[in-house]
């Protein structure tokens, strides 16, 4: 049990990590495209961890190779329909619908595992999902175009959790290694995408600069290391839980950074959120559950 608390103490960091993500994705967004960002922040994270965890590398095998592959392009559709899902709906749709991922991991480990969430689980679901609903919608979910590629992150977001759960658990795959070639193939597709699709130029402040490799090093290096090395501890349904306290860092980051200000109505859902959290933390018998894959 003390492994499986320390686990999802450092998902809660990752989740930090990428909830401070949309404050300094905002600055760079000033001098550099959406697809070239992206590949500038995961080929970034990919060269640091390279080097930090070279030996993983070397000793790298089918398998891991394989397993990140996978993930890292299942990566690449979260982030092209949570970019370009923005673009096309209200704010409060996108942050909804994008972080559906908390119901749909669960019911994708029903439909395909037949694996159902136990009922402090359920309940700390269902909070955490009336509170991302008072934290994010605003006047009321009117559907948009772009509410479709929110969903499609949501759902790739999902299977993320799910298969990183698998591969994981698969005692061949390292998960080192597979966060290493997960980051790099996804910088690599969206480097190709970049290429094809807009003009790629560099940052040209040291602001953006900064801001840039804080996304590379931290929100997408360290970030997905954590998750891919303490996933193994918890079960999906609980990291997809612990994963929907994003919208909560992004809105504490830019209260303290920007300035911004909830209405009332969110603060009642964060804490609604956090609550959640805490009542699947209390003590009992929660375990991760594992099926052997």
């Amino acid at each position: 049990m003390g492994k499986q608390r320390r686990a999802e103490g450092l998902l809660v960091l990752s989740t930090a990590f990428w909830g401070i993500s949309y404050y300094f994705t905002r600055i760079c967004l000033a001098e550099v495209d959406t697809l070239t960002l992206n590949a500038l922040r995961f080929l970034s994270a990919f060269f640091v961890l390279g080097l930090v965890y070279r030996r993983h590398l070397r000793a790298l095998n089918g398998e891991t190779a394989k397993w990140g592959a996978l993930v890292g392009l299942v990566l690449v559709a979260v982030y092209v329909g949570a970019t370009y899902g923005v673009m096309h709906t209200s704010l409060s749709n996108a942050g909804f619908i994008s972080c559906l991922a908390v119901l749909i991991t669960p019911l994708i480990e029903l439909a395909v595992f037949r694996k159902k969430p136990g009922k402090r689980l359920a309940l700390a679901l269902l909070l955490c999902t009336a509170g991302l609903a008072l934290l994010t919608l605003g006047e009321g979910l009117r559907f948009a175009a772009g509410d479709l590629l929110c969903l499609m992150c949501s759902v790739f977001y999902a299977a993320d959790i799910v298969i990183t759960d698998r591969a994981v658990a698969r005692p061949r795959v390292d998960p080192i290694g597979m966060s290493v070639v997960e980051i790099g193939v996804t910088g690599t597709v969206f480097l190709a995408l970049a290429l094809v699709f807009e003009q790629p130029r560099l940052p040209q402040t040291a602001a953006v600069w900064g801001a840039a490799l804080t996304l590379g090093l931290f929100c997408s290096g360290l970030a997905f290391v954590i998750q891919t090395t303490q996933q193994r501890y918890t079960s999906p349904a609980r990291v997809a839980l612990i994963f929907t306290l994003e919208p909560v860092f992004s809105a504490g980051v830019a209260y303290v950074l920007a300035g911004e200000r909830l209405h009332p109505r969110g603060y009642l859902g964060a804490a609604l959120m956090v609550v959640s959290l805490l009542l699947m933390q209390l003590p009992g018998r929660h375990g991760k559950e594992r099926e052997t894959p």
